[in-house]
């Protein structure tokens, strides 16, 4: 739901000239992502086979890394290239 509400935070936060509320979203996007990264790993562990699932919560992850990267650009942030 984060990631689905991200373009309207952004254009809020323009249209406000509040950067504060990007940087609230961009931190609530990356507490979700941690949360579910713990909940339910993208790639597989041991010797499990990948799966569609493994490859959706990929895809999930890789949206929420150009949401955050993208987020941090805009607030004039660097973003590292690997957490």
């Amino acid at each position: 739901a984060l990631l689905d509400a991200h373009p309207a935070v952004l254009a809020g936060a323009a249209r406000h000239r509040a950067p504060d509320r990007l940087a609230r979203h961009l931190d609530a996007v990356a507490a979700a992502f941690f949360d579910f990264h713990d909940a339910a790993p993208p790639l597989p562990v041991g010797d499990e086979k990948p799966s569609a699932a493994h490859r959706s919560r990929t895809a999930l992850a890789e949206a929420a890394g150009t949401v955050l990267a993208g987020g941090l650009s805009l607030l004039g942030v660097s973003a590292p290239e690997h957490l």
